[in-house]
């Protein structure tokens, strides 16, 4: 029987496709005007602040930073994967059902996630994170990302309801951004820039999370859907640019703390190309001599410098 798509529900994230998928709206994924102009090659990555799958691929997305970021240039673009709880489909009608969900997400990904945030603080809709983040890009895009990673981490490990002000605030200030103009705009222009990131994806045919549309200047593009490894990505960015270096960059501990000041374990054993238990290991001993601290959460923990 084929898949009735219009019932689709977005908070079930299918760990086998590695899709937080939407109903379908589109079928064109013509990149025509928003190919880079600086890089050789664009990235333009659809996502959600609540996607468990984004979250899933965060390992990936850093290391391809630090190993293309000279040739490749992400563009972050929101997608909208929960405008509210007007429906019932999936096996999801609640936010309650979405807490036993995200725990296996959790552990498929080897990346921790607590579902209790649908037991004790719900959200209901993912939209204001989304605008918030709209809001952050019109500052400065890197911290706009910055701004982004808190909101996961309070969401996935801190269990916040994002959609609060006072959570998206915080997040602004550990991002460096000036949180008076930040909620000037997320009352704002950035409801506007939001809608145009959906009518982006629609236009795109994009149809769950992670979408990434990898792309030269020449407008040849490779789709990469849903959780992929490492390696897809990085074939991706070599069929549509040849030419790409990959770089080399320090993958002893403390310098990945320098770069990103928060790591889960598997990213810090992907991004230090060691397996787990040599990972677990070297965390252990950056804690007792005090250069990291570390929270814990009943599905894994997540690092951070001091």
């Amino acid at each position: 029987m084929k898949k009735d798509t219009t019932t689709s529900n977005p908070l079930l994230c299918d760990p086998v496709t590695g899709v937080c998928e939407i109903p379908a709206s589109g079928n064109s994924s013509n990149l025509e005007g928003i190919t880079s102009k600086q890089k050789p090659v664009k990235v333009i990555y659809f996502t959600d602040p609540i996607c468990s799958t984004c979250w899933g691929i965060e390992p990936q997305l850093r290391k391809l930073k630090l190993e293309y970021g000279k040739d490749v240039e992400i563009s972050y673009h929101m997608g909208g994967l929960l405008p509210d709880w007007s429906y019932n489909s999936g096996g999801i009608s609640k936010p309650s059902d979405v807490a036993h969900h995200w725990d296996e997400v959790s552990q498929h990904y080897k990346m921790p996630i607590d579902g209790d945030v649908w037991l004790t603080d719900p959200l209901p809709s993912s939209y204001p994170p989304s605008i918030a983040f709209k809001a952050a890009q019109l500052q400065d895009e890197q911290k706009a990302i910055s701004f982004l990673r808190t909101l996961r981490e309070m969401v996935f490990l801190q269990k916040k309801n994002i959609t609060k002000w006072e959570h998206i605030e915080q997040a602004g200030q550990l991002a460096g951004l000036d949180t008076r103009q930040l909620k000037t705009d997320y009352e704002g222009k950035a409801k506007e820039l939001f809608d145009q990131d959906l009518q982006l994806a629609r236009k795109m045919g994009v149809r769950g999370f992670p979408t990434l549309f990898i792309s030269n200047t020449g407008g040849d593009t490779e789709l990469i859907y849903g959780f992929k490894p490492y390696m897809n990505l990085e074939n991706g960015i070599r069929k549509v640019y040849a030419g790409a270096a990959k770089n080399d960059y320090p993958k002893d501990g403390k310098s990945l703390f320098n770069i990103y000041p928060s790591l889960t374990l598997r990213e810090f054993a992907e991004l230090g190309e060691i397996s787990f238990e040599a990972a677990d290991a070297a965390l252990d001993t950056l804690v007792k001599e005090g250069h990291i601290s570390v929270s814990n959460t009943k599905n894994g923990a997540i690092w951070y410098k001091k």
